[in-house]
């Protein structure tokens, strides 16, 4: 007797059925799709235990006579596509015609059904692949579907299943979805009993975002929209301060689909490149519609991945859309003091314990007894930008697509007009027309000489002083060659460097721009951040690390005490320099505190 078999029916339901159906989320997501591909306007979705013991569905669509039913949980059954071409132009959520036939494998499954036409409906049940005739039944137009006990006859895959409240979260992240990219929609999410969401149809995807993910989250969010080459986008992002620890917050929806797509996101991370921390991940909800011919949804059975005919066209629209509303917007830190326990200085100070309350009321006492000009200062070079000048707005040298050219926040008020004192010699407060700012001297610093020398390489090659004496110091191979590779980026950057001997370099010249930095120490760490990144690294991305490595270091440090004409300095470059609310590296350079906090801290609330 041979050894190949042809499996039945059943068994290549039961197949497909763990390709597509891996929790009970997968039978609700593929429902959900069929109801809404059935021209529902109304869907409930009803759950119990997670879906381990109960999932139904109704919808108000088109519905299925008395022959569809009979052919419903047959394998690669659809009323979705005909012929070859049809692929090259899905316009449905599922095409694949297994999603029945697989759950109905796996589960007892009663489907009820009537059409608009019908004075009656019909059903047919499956019980893990025992099928029942199609008979009449009562029921209202559209169609009803039951699925209980999901895995009972594969306990193997049974014992895989999370607790209820796990596999209720999963749901609830499918019916998310749904609910996102189909605000003309009826849709109800209920377990056990409980009605968990009820999303009314036209109420738009801001107003769901508040149901769904809280108030605080929707006010906050930025709206753009971009219509370009066959593409139209829709985004509604947060501020950088919104960004969390993971990118579930990251919503790609394209034709009204949720999608994973890996150039979609790295452009949302480059947008936000520089305006958050690197270990942090933005919070995007990104709408894209394209001809269904441009793509290729059949990728991945669940079809949440898809293959793009132009992919870098998707990456080039989506980081330009999200970027220019970034750096248009006022992206300042708002300050909020914990209500649990009235605000104190601590809150200001990134030092470790101590007796810092003290000392911060000791420095506003020495503030307001004698001028801050007083005090000994030692100096460092701010920008000699003058106020009002205007950015030159060239984009000469190769480093312009990198280093974008957008107009900067006009900001409400002068801010170096106010009094302001320094706390910790790395703190500036000042007073605003609302509360007071709290400036983080290093970050804003670090900002500001970021973005000069951005500039200065929009218009060619940064300015460089020769040094004194060459300074030389040992490389190894590596690092030699990563020197060899990218001599063009240490020319832009303004450093010369020569061989000194055997595995040896000497540094000519330096920038300007970075007289507090050691040059030996600034090039080996270049070096050594370029052996690591690699030969293939993009020339935008290490131009934009190595300034920021830049920025960091000939940036005033956290600790070192200023002028009161460095401060004033500082301050006035604040307001004519772009996205100077984040460092390079994505930390806040301000937060604000209003006058209405400060009342309630205070208890001064309601008189």
């Amino acid at each position: 007797m041979g050894k190949i078999a042809v499996l039945d029916d059943n068994m290549i339901n039961m197949i497909a059925a763990g390709e597509v159906i891996e929790r009970p989320a997968s039978v609700v997501k593929e429902l959900l799709e069929n109801s809404i591909d059935a021209g529902a306007s109304k869907i409930v979705v009803e759950v119990e235990e997670g879906g381990r013991k109960l999932i139904r569905i109704i919808d108000n669509g088109s519905g299925m006579d008395a022959a569809d039913l009979a052919l419903v949980f047959e394998p690669h059954a659809t009323s979705k596509i005909r012929v070859s071409d049809d692929l090259a132009g899905i316009r449905t959520m599922g095409f694949r015609g297994e999603a029945l036939a697989s759950i109905g494998s796996v589960a007892k499954v009663a489907v009820a059904s009537r059409t608009t036409e019908a004075i009656e409906a019909y059903t047919i049940e499956n019980d893990c692949g025992d099928k029942s005739e199609v008979r009449p039944c009562s029921g209202d137009i559209g169609t009803t579907i039951e699925v209980r006990n999901i895995f009972y006859k594969l306990p193997a895959r049974q014992k895989f299943l999370k607790t209820p409240k796990t596999e209720m979260g999963h749901i609830t992240e499918h019916f998310t979805r749904i609910a996102l990219a189909h605000d003309d929609l009826d849709l109800t999410l209920c377990h056990n009993g409980r009605e968990v969401y009820r999303l009314l149809s036209g109420q738009g995807v801001k107003d769901r975002i508040q149901v769904l993910f809280g108030q605080s989250l929707s006010e906050d969010l930025l709206e753009t929209s971009r219509a370009e080459r066959g593409m139209q986008i829709r985004a509604l992002l947060a501020k950088p301060v919104a960004a969390r620890a993971s990118g579930k917050y990251q919503y790609l929806f394209l034709n009204r689909r949720f999608i994973r797509d890996r150039f979609a996101l790295h452009a949302v991370k480059e947008a936000y490149r520089g305006l958050m921390e690197p270990n942090k991940y933005p919070v995007v909800f990104l709408f894209m519609q394209m001809p269904p011919e441009d793509y290729d949804v059949n990728v991945h059975p669940t079809k949440t991945e898809v293959r793009f005919d132009n992919a870098n066209l998707i990456h080039s629209q989506v980081l330009a859309v999200l970027r220019d509303k970034l750096l248009g917007s006022n992206l300042d830190v708002s300050g909020t003091a914990p209500s649990a326990k009235p605000f104190s200085p601590e809150h200001l100070s990134g030092f470790g314990a101590g007796q810092r309350k003290e000392r911060i009321q000791q420095a506003m006492t020495d503030f307001f007894s004698k001028p801050a000009s007083s005090q000994h200062q030692r100096k460092f070079s701010f920008s000699n930008t003058k106020r009002g000048e205007p950015l030159p707005q060239t984009a000469q040298s190769s480093a312009a697509t990198a280093l974008p050219d957008m107009p900067a926040f006009e900001q409400s008020e002068s801010w170096h007009s106010k009094q302001f004192l320094q706390v910790h010699d790395s703190y500036i407060l000042l007073q605003s027309e609302d509360g007071f700012v709290v400036v983080d001297q290093h970050a804003l610093h670090e900002r500001i000489l970021y973005e000069q020398m951005c500039r200065r390489l929009r218009e060619g090659n940064l300015p460089s002083q020769r040094l004194l004496m060459p300074h030389s110091f040992e490389v190894t191979n590596a690092q030699l060659e990563a020197y060899e590779s990218q001599k063009e980026l240490f020319v832009k950057l303004g450093i010369e460097v020569e061989p000194f001997g055997p595995n040896t370099l000497a540094i000519q010249t330096f920038p300007a721009l970075l007289d507090k930095a050691d040059p030996v120490e600034f090039v080996k760490e270049a070096l050594d951040k370029l052996v690591e990144e690699g030969a293939d690294t993009d020339s935008e991305r290490l131009v934009h690390e190595v300034l920021d490595m830049a920025a960091c270091k000939a940036a005033v440090k956290a600790g070192q005490s200023l002028s009161e004409e460095e401060m004033s300095q500082l301050l006035k470059d604040k307001d004519i320099v772009q996205r100077t609310s984040r460092c390079p590296h994505g930390r806040p350079t301000t937060i604000s505190f209003s006058m209405k906090e400060l009342e309630k801290q205070f208890k001064r609330t309601g008189f």
